[in-house]
């Protein structure tokens, strides 16, 4: 998404477009932290969680995989990098806690509301803002809140 011109004000919402979560997507991440782990140029996996073993997850009273909470945190962040650019980085903190499972083939949407603008010295604006990730229907998945400070 492009985003917006800052300054923001508060009330302003802004959401990514609509995207489906994938098979193929809650597995690149499953498989990402044993690989990263290795760091032998292969691809390494794990055993069976409820986020890549569809057996193991209905074993744990859920009808299918679940996507990693993690992943709809990446997706918000996102969402906050392209609005704010690099202070998000340095200048920022993000808490989230996920409320309900996110179901192969669902569609989510990150959405940020800014709530406060501060205006603060030596010209850092600091944007407190509510977060979450939501489905197409507009029931919340994710919640949250960041606090970015903007020079």
């Amino acid at each position: 998404m492009t985003g917006p011109r800052l300054p923001l004000q508060p009330g302003t919402e802004i959401r990514t477009a609509p995207r489906p979560m994938t098979r193929e997507r809650m597995r690149w991440y499953v498989d990402a932290q044993p690989t990263i782990g290795a760091d032998d140029g292969r691809i390494h996996t794990q055993p069976p969680t409820i986020h890549d073993d569809d057996a193991y997850a209905r074993k744990n009273g859920l009808p299918g995989i679940i996507a990693d909470g993690m992943i709809s945190t990446n997706w918000i962040q996102g969402l906050l990098c392209d609005l704010f650019g690099e202070a998000v980085a340095s200048r920022s903190r993000l808490r989230t806690k996920y409320i309900a499972p996110i179901y192969e083939d669902q569609i989510v949407i990150a959405a940020v509301r800014v709530t406060s603008v501060a205006q603060a010295v030596a010209g850092v604006t600091s944007y407190a803002l509510d977060v979450w990730c939501e489905d197409d229907a507009g029931k919340k998945l994710t919640v949250g809140e960041a606090l970015v400070h903007v020079a």
